[in-house]
């Protein structure tokens, strides 16, 4: 009997549960429920993609306080279907793509909760650029409706000149909203800040003095009007600087969850510090062994007229894409070399070189070695990724682990797979970069930190470059250090993302061993090059299907 009383209890309440969810059911958000297909976070992503660009306000993106505030709802709304998409069951480049899409919404959910840049970074209102990025966006914080100078070709035709116009039309509404919008106290991002928008009268000056522009009034005049909201902006900034008095830096722990969970670099504060330390000490020591085994060899001879430029620029180009080619680096695709001989530079006199056209002008392979840049660009523009999700620029800067630290990287992989083993002194040259690029990235964390000023940052810059080459150029510095403080992990994201590489590197060459096949570095750079323009920690993920390097990202 107790048995029977049991089982109808149970039944009971089963059927009064059943019930329940079947109530519950109807009330729930169908939007909500747990979706399992892949399609769902095409939808998603595209849904989401569109929400990210902000309202128009008075011709201008909207980026007041209450424009966010009412934003709000919808954004948790597609945070809350991301993590209602069930991923079990999905192959690896499918669940890469569902993380692309978390790292970019915890992006947005980041600024706008801490990093601000509409309210703490004035350079976040320059609207004019006069030229590509080498990375797939704009290094930092930059707003939607910008002026893109360096897409228009003068003169302009007919959609070309309506286009501009458009965009002209944005600047001053957008300079009006600046001065509502910047509430911040973030010092030393003020004043950095008040130069770049100064600036931008000088590259609206440009646009009047490219051909056709001056016999066009009405184009005239939109350039006109920009200048004189522009240099109305960068009054106002200079007038309220006295006042800004906080620190720049978003702080360690900030800082780290910021790592982690938007750029998706395995790694925290302290783990960069010592990184970065370690990689300073190693590019010194290794210059330090250059030189002594270099020693009896004469010193390398600049460049000294555009003639002797131009020969070494043209000689340099052919030497790197053969190399690349007949060692079997990477796959030399038809665009390689038309994307870097857009980019071979120009002779520079000596007293007017900054810290990379120093190195250039003795010998320009390890520079052009970085311009890997170029070649990962072209591919974006002429052969884009197959998934939706990595075919363009991922937001927020996401890029910078896998574009910025396979550019150093390969400066150094090169060096050690024997590009230079017909100049040995050039081998110098690529421990300088490195050198450099640990130094600055040290001067960021510091800053992020508050522990130090932007300027203070600047002097580890400054003063742990071999041979003095950061102290020729002011400007190289405070564009630099400037950006850093702007974008956190940009600074050290050179050398973290180099080490990310190597170890992906190290793990795709292990599991070759295992299976007891040959590891061949081309098959790794192409492999690479296929998966995109993506944080290098999912690379690896993909690449070896080992994913024990993301524990701090995944827990």
């Amino acid at each position: 009997m107790k048995k029977e009383q049991k089982l109808l209890a149970f039944l009971i309440l089963l059927s009064f549960f059943m019930t329940a969810c079947a109530d519950h059911k109807e009330q729930v958000n169908p939007r909500l429920e747990t979706k399992t297909d892949y399609k769902a976070l095409e939808s998603l992503f595209k849904e989401w993609r569109a929400f990210e660009v902000p309202p128009m306000r008075d011709g201008a993106p909207d980026y007041t306080a209450v424009s966010f505030e009412n934003r709000q709802p919808t954004f948790k709304d597609l945070q809350e279907q991301l993590i209602a998409i069930d991923t079990t069951g999905w192959p690896i480049p499918q669940k890469v793509d569902w993380m692309l899409v978390w790292a970019e919404m915890n992006g947005y959910d980041f600024n706008h909760r801490i990093l601000k840049p509409w309210e703490r970074d004035p350079a976040y209102y320059k609207s004019v650029w006069e030229y590509r990025s080498d990375v797939p966006a704009h290094e930092g914080p930059t707003h939607h409706k910008t002026t893109e100078v360096w897409t228009y070709t003068f003169p302009l035709n007919a959609d070309e000149r309506e286009q501009l116009l458009s965009d002209l039309s944005v600047i001053p509404p957008l300079n009006e909203q600046a001065r509502q919008n910047l509430t911040g106290n973030a010092k030393d991002l003020w004043k950095a800040g008040i130069r770049v928008i100064e600036y931008q009268s000088v590259a609206l000056e440009r646009i009047l003095s490219k051909e056709g522009v001056s016999r066009d009034g009405e184009l005239v005049a939109a350039v006109q009007e920009a200048i004189t909201s522009t240099n109305t902006l960068a009054e106002w900034l200079a007038e309220v600087a006295s006042s800004k008095t906080g620190p720049s830096g978003i702080g360690k722990d900030n800082y780290t969850w910021y790592l982690q969970n938007v750029h998706l670099v395995p790694l925290n504060w302290e783990d960069e510090v010592f990184l970065l330390k370690r990689e300073l000490a190693r590019a010194w020591s290794s210059l330090k062994l250059e030189e002594h085994r270099n020693r009896n060899l004469p010193p390398l001879r600049a460049a000294d007229s555009p003639e002797a430029y131009d020969r070494m620029a043209d000689e340099g180009a052919r030497s790197l894409l053969n190399f690349l080619e007949e060692q079997n680096i990477v796959t030399v695709k038809e665009y390689f070399e038309p994307a870097l001989r857009e980019h071979l530079g120009n002779f520079i006199p000596e007293e007017s070189r900054n810290f990379f056209t120093i190195g250039e002008h003795y010998d320009p392979r390890p520079l052009y070695s970085h311009f890997y840049h170029w070649f990962e660009l072209a591919r974006m523009d002429l052969k884009p990724n197959a998934s939706e999700v990595r075919r363009g620029p991922l937001l927020y800067n996401i890029f910078d682990s896998r574009n910025e630290g396979t550019a150093t990287a390969v400066e150094e992989l090169f060096l050690q797979a024997g590009l230079y083993d017909d100049s040995p002194r050039t081998r110098e040259i690529v421990y300088i970069m490195i050198a450099q690029r640990a130094a600055r990235g040290l001067g960021s964390l510091y800053a992020h930190a508050n522990i130090m000023t932007m300027e203070e940052a600047g002097g580890i810059h400054s003063e742990y470059t071999p041979r003095g080459w950061m102290k020729t150029e002011k400007e190289l510095l405070l564009f630099e250090q400037h950006l850093y403080m702007r974008q956190p992990g940009y600074g050290s994201s050179y050398i973290t993302g180099k080490y990310l590489l190597e170890s992906a590197m190290a793990d795709f060459a292990k599991m070759k061993e295992t299976k007891e096949e040959p590891f061949e570095i081309r098959e790794f750079m192409d492999t690479l090059n296929a998966i995109g323009n993506i944080p290098i920690s999912l690379g690896h993920w993909e690449m070896t299907g080992q994913k024990g390097h993301m524990k701090s990202i995944l827990e």
